[in-house]
């Protein structure tokens, strides 16, 4: 979740862990890359089951998102092999660096 033009903003996105860090690959025109660079973001990946018994567990990432700039860390993070949504001649990749991680488990 993020903030755009003052009203929160949840969009799915391809992501990856990489250390204490979450990747996420976006569009380097989307309102995702504007809106949440350079500020604090919160990231939410979950999964649920309906099969007899309901289970399922949910994890939320708060922490600051920026752009990958720097040559190096960019050649890395390319190598993660993370797919966009849409093609892009301008790939973006965010880095958010966890500050705060809650989450639940629901009973399996």
């Amino acid at each position: 979740m993020y903030t755009d033009r003052a009203l929160p903003a949840v969009q799915p996105v391809t992501f990856t862990l990489l250390e204490q860090t979450v990747i996420i690959r976006t569009s380097a025109h989307s309102r995702l890359a504007h809106a949440a660079t350079g500020k604090v973001v919160a990231f939410e990946a979950d999964e649920f089951k309906d099969t007899g018994v309901r289970s399922g567990w949910s994890v939320v990432a708060i922490g600051h998102a920026v752009k990958v700039t720097d040559p190096t860390e960019l050649d890395a993070v390319k190598q993660l092999g993370l797919r966009a949504w849409t093609q892009d001649a301008e790939d973006c990749y965010l880095r958010i660096s966890v500050e705060i991680v809650s989450g639940r488990r629901l009973p399996t």
